[in-house]
């Protein structure tokens, strides 16, 4: 494979693990309430996606076993539901993922941005 930096002409920067501080300097912001409201904001989002997702996955491969006429419908020539719902998958991830940025983009990071502040406050505003 060789190095990276020799095949694009540019140097691998490795990323400063110091660079967030002690653990020290975080502590207490994990209780604070900015934190607390951006993981439950986050959960409220995850955890459902993830169950929604696994059911929709694991569909397939029950229904395949289960109703096998209705998955061996064709559809649109030898294009069976059971192709088309494999397909949708795809669709599926793709639509949680943009989902998932709209809500980063507009909720998270907001949130991330408060408790970035007042992580900067309580080391006194060094950063």
């Amino acid at each position: 494979m060789g190095d990276l930096s020799a095949a694009h002409g540019q140097p691998v920067v490795q990323p400063d693990v110091q660079a967030a501080g002690p653990a020290d300097e975080w502590e207490g912001i994990e209780k604070s309430e900015e934190f607390t409201t951006l993981v439950r904001a986050r959960w409220r989002f995850v955890a459902p996606a993830t169950v929604f997702f696994l059911v929709y996955y694991f569909l397939l491969p029950i229904l395949n076993g289960t109703a096998t006429t209705f998955m061996r419908t064709e559809v649109i020539g030898h294009v069976n539901v059971a192709y088309l719902f494999a397909l949708s998958q795809f669709v599926v991830a793709w639509l949680l993922a943009w989902f998932y940025i709209r809500r980063a983009n507009t909720v998270f990071d907001p949130l991330a941005a408060r408790v970035i502040e007042l992580a900067r406050r309580m080391k006194g505003g060094s950063r």
